[in-house]
């Protein structure tokens, strides 16, 4: 739904398969790009998404556009459930963010608190996502903030299915 027809560049940086698969369906006009660390993960995404996506190899927090992707800048970017995956998931941020082009926006989506749900569930969901190194990325919008701050850009937030998800965007000025 934030995505015109016209779009130019989008890149995924994490968790590729289904979200790019989708949006390369939705918007055929726009050219796609993933990058993940996990050759696992690409491989699955091939299977999955075929010769609509340009895909590659690299760390979220130290990726060069350029050199993977022949481009520098792209129009959206957005992390899907990734954040929680990455230890130094602010400098992901920070280097997503640096990636965009003027006007572009950084489009998040992650685990949040589970606030709007029983104890015993939040509780329940956080053990089993620590079973496959997920953190919950709870301070997620104050980061997108700081982020949108410093270039004088302008993020929002919002909690999704009672606290499930958190889902922020951070718009570049143009």
């Amino acid at each position: 739904r934030h995505w015109p027809q016209s779009e130019k560049g989008i890149t995924q940086v994490s968790a590729l398969r289904r979200n790019l698969k989708r949006a390369s369906r939705k918007y055929p006009h726009s050219a796609f790009y993933g990058l993940d660390i996990s050759t696992e993960m690409l491989t699955s995404a091939r299977n999955k998404v075929g010769a609509y996506v340009q895909l590659a190899q690299a760390d979220a927090c130290r990726f060069d556009g350029a050199r993977l992707f022949r481009r520098s800048k792209f129009d959206r970017i957005f992390i899907s459930y990734g954040l929680s995956m990455i230890p130094d998931w602010q400098a992901a941020l920070r280097m997503s963010y640096a990636h965009l082009a003027p006007g572009g926006q950084l489009h998040v989506l992650d685990f949040s608190d589970q606030a709007g749900w029983p104890h015993w569930f939040g509780n329940g969901l956080n053990h089993w996502l620590a079973n496959f190194h997920v953190t919950p990325r709870l301070d997620l919008c104050r980061a997108l903030e700081t982020v949108a701050a410093e270039t004088g850009g302008h993020a929002q937030c919002s909690q999704l299915y009672r606290g499930y998800s958190q889902y922020g965007i951070v718009h570049l000025p143009g």
